[in-house]
């Protein structure tokens, strides 16, 4: 798709990239382009075997040492003796990179690791300014960390039948080509108008179905007063999407927009990350997006390394469907449809490209591989705009069952992004202003107050919460959040119990109005029911939260608390190593903890149930409820004086505190509760 912008202006290269040549390493590795290596500004012939130059790449970039076993699976499909052409490969690389008194090529314990820290790579520059942020870098690394780009990722460098590395080097180019355009991205958005339109011909090359970077060109076009390029532009582009079989909505929103602004200066100000909303479905509807936004996610479908037609191809349509299934029960996240991700994926668009295509705030995918008996799932969430990957995993089961296999790492899977995704949207929230705060971010800002259990923290999220069911009352996640404030306040003993309880139950109830299906709103309805002194009903309630999405962490963690006082306490234990299982960083783990050694309580097992009550209390969150569990279980234990020291660091928060207020916030059925007395009895607080 040709670019009507037709700008003077050339964009400056730094060819130096990001250091000085007296700065960086003795080798200087260039992989973003076709492949080249220099030794004090020398070019170095490089060997004449595609499969050395290939493997030098692999090694290159590989974050830990790699087994020669993968590197003979990857590199020859069927070798007459693939070590000993590893060997020879290895000693072409050694005579390239090796110097007198320093070895970078190193073999150890059947492994191969290439020592390049000393050097600069190019690649690696750009991955680290990715984990940092593009948008948190000064315009000078972002111009030099963009003039690093001479091409695609090892440009021209292929390998005929060897499918593992074709797969590894599309992966690799489709990154760094989402790199590229993010940081593209940042530097028309900072740049003047001339070199702004460099810029984005650039990034309009890299990325030509990137709704944002018309969005952006026909803004700079009507901000020149070239709204007839403009108008050009538009019709093009329009006539590409529609042949692709792309919506040409967007680029119908972004014209009204670029028109109704005209020659704004603020056109160019690049927003805070996540202050405007990515993906706007409410906004095409005509709600206001203030209200409507919500976090958007793609998970792309993931990438089979098996044998073409092989009997386990198909497992990694499987994984994605499932864990698109799973995230949308969560209702936390607009998740973008089967059947968009897959038709992408169909005609070779990748994870990030499709993030940038689709306008969404994180991207999903990975790759699955069975070796043997072993199934390998490797995955990455990134920021879609930044390219910067905010969560990596490998996942390592035996292929034994293949369903039994899939759901636990679906589990894994849906209940990591939930947590990565909505730790990132709290700490985005807190940085900015208060005035400028739509719904989703006054909820996110509202859960990093609630989250720190102090009574201050819990007045100012409550306030947060308001405000995000103020501007959109159908938003019933920020309900949950409210009723959990004044669930605290009744189980902290901050306010009066009864009122407390019946507010955090009318929360709980307009959750459940705005939205039955949401599984957050049946688990603060469930919280509320056990304040009552409803145990069965709080029981329905929480056991409908997790049948509704099986990966809701606080819904598994919830049962094990109502359980672990008047139920059933093995159920208790399992509901709690559950909850840490699908959530093991929650910030609720110390609750986690908790529960379980009070259902061990119940159950007269003193020793294991204080262990696991003093992991409780290291928590950082830990409020003096989870201190008494530690106290009280450690005294049953007999360790009187670790039990003292807990029981002091209570009185110094709460002087008067004792049995009395710690039975008061629970709901103990009488023989835990006497058990918990005659604990609090040995260390005098009874």
């Amino acid at each position: 798709m040709e670019a009507s912008v037709g700008a003077a202006v050339e964009v400056p290269v730094e060819s130096n990239g990001a250091d000085p040549p007296d700065r960086r390493g003795a080798l200087d590795v260039r992989l973003l382009g076709p492949m080249s290596i220099r030794r004090a500004g020398v070019a170095l012939a490089l060997p004449a075997s595609r499969k050395v130059r290939a493997l030098f790449a692999w090694l290159a970039l590989a974050a830990q040492p790699v087994a020669r076993a993968r590197l003979c699976e990857w590199l020859w499909d069927v070798p007459n003796d693939p070590r000993g052409e590893l060997r020879w490969c290895l000693s072409k690389i050694r005579g390239l990179v090796d110097e007198p008194g320093h070895r970078r090529v190193h073999a150890e314990d059947d492994t191969i690791r290439l020592d390049l820290r000393d050097c600069f790579v190019d690649a690696i520059e750009v991955d680290r300014a990715a984990d940092e942020g593009f948008a948190s870098l000064a315009p000078a690394r972002r111009r030099a960390l963009c003039a690093l780009f001479g091409g695609d990722f090892i440009e021209g460098l292929e390998l005929e039948r060897s499918p593992s590395f074709a797969a590894w080097t599309t992966a690799q180019r489709r990154h760094f080509r989402g790199c590229h355009a993010a940081l593209l991205e940042q530097l028309a958005g900072s740049a003047g108008n001339d070199e702004a339109f460099a810029y984005l011909e650039r990034w309009l090359q890299l990325a030509p179905f990137d709704p944002r970077v018309h969005e952006r060109l026909l803004a700079a076009l009507v901000r020149a007063g070239r709204v007839r390029d403009a108008e050009e532009h538009l019709a093009t582009t329009e006539r590409a999407f529609e042949a692709e079989g792309l919506d040409r909505r967007p680029l119908r929103d972004a014209w009204r927009s670029a028109r109704s602004r005209g020659t704004d200066a603020s056109i160019f100000v690049e927003p805070a990350p996540g202050a405007q909303p990515a993906i706007a479905p409410a906004a095409q509807a005509g709600v206001d997006p203030r209200t409507a936004r919500r976090a958007s996610i793609a998970v792309m479908p993931f990438v089979d390394r098996f044998a073409e037609g092989g009997p386990s191809a198909g497992i990694g349509d499987a994984l994605a469907h499932d864990v698109i299934t799973r995230l949308a029960k969560l209702r936390s996240l607009f998740v973008i449809a089967q059947g968009t991700v897959f038709a992408l994926h169909e005609r070779g668009v990748g994870t990030q490209e499709a993030g940038r295509m689709l306008d969404v705030d994180y991207v999903f995918g990975g790759s699955v591989r069975r070796a043997s008996d072993r199934l390998t799932v490797a995955v990455e969430l990134a920021e879609a705009r930044s390219a910067r990957i905010v969560w990596t995993e490998t996942f390592e089961h035996a292929f034994d069952d293949a369903f039994a296999v899939l759901d636990e790492i679906g589990n894994r899977i849906v209940a990591s992004i939930d947590h990565e995704v909505e730790a990132l949207e709290r700490n985005r929230a807190v940085l900015l202003p208060p005035n400028s705060l739509d719904a989703w971010s006054a909820h996110h800002r509202g859960l990093w107050h609630m989250y720190r259990f102090d009574r201050p923290d819990n007045e100012r999220a409550r306030a947060f919460f308001e405000t995000a069911v103020r501007l959109d009352p159908t938003f019933s996640r920020a309900w949950a959040g409210l009723s959990f404030t004044h669930f605290q306040d009744a189980f902290q003993g901050w306010t009066e119990r009864a009122p407390a309880t019946e507010r955090a139950f009318e929360a709980a109830a307009q959750g459940l109005m705005v939205d039955e299906r949401d599984p957050a709103a049946h688990w603060a309805m469930g919280r509320a029911l056990w304040l009552r002194g409803g145990h069965d009903a709080s029981v329905a309630e929480l056991e409908q939260a997790v049948d509704l999405s099986p990966n809701f962490a606080l819904g598994h963690y919830t049962l094990s608390f109502v359980h672990s006082q008047a139920g059933d306490p093995h159920a208790a234990i399992a509901s709690a190593d559950h909850s840490r299982h699908l959530s093991p960083f929650d910030p609720l783990l110390f609750g986690m903890l908790g529960a379980r050694a009070m259902a061990l309580v119940r159950l007269g097992e003193f020793a294991e149930a204080a262990s696991w009550a003093v992991r409780a209390a290291a928590r950082p969150n830990a409020h003096p409820h989870i201190l008494a569990i530690a106290a009280f279980t450690l005294a049953l234990a007999g360790s009187l004086d670790e039990a003292g020291a807990y029981a002091a660091a209570i009185r110094r928060v709460l002087p008067r505190y004792g049995i009395a207020d710690f039975l008061a916030a629970f709901r103990f059925d009488t023989g835990g509760a006497e058990t918990f007395r005659e604990g609090a009895r040995r260390i005098g607080m009874a």
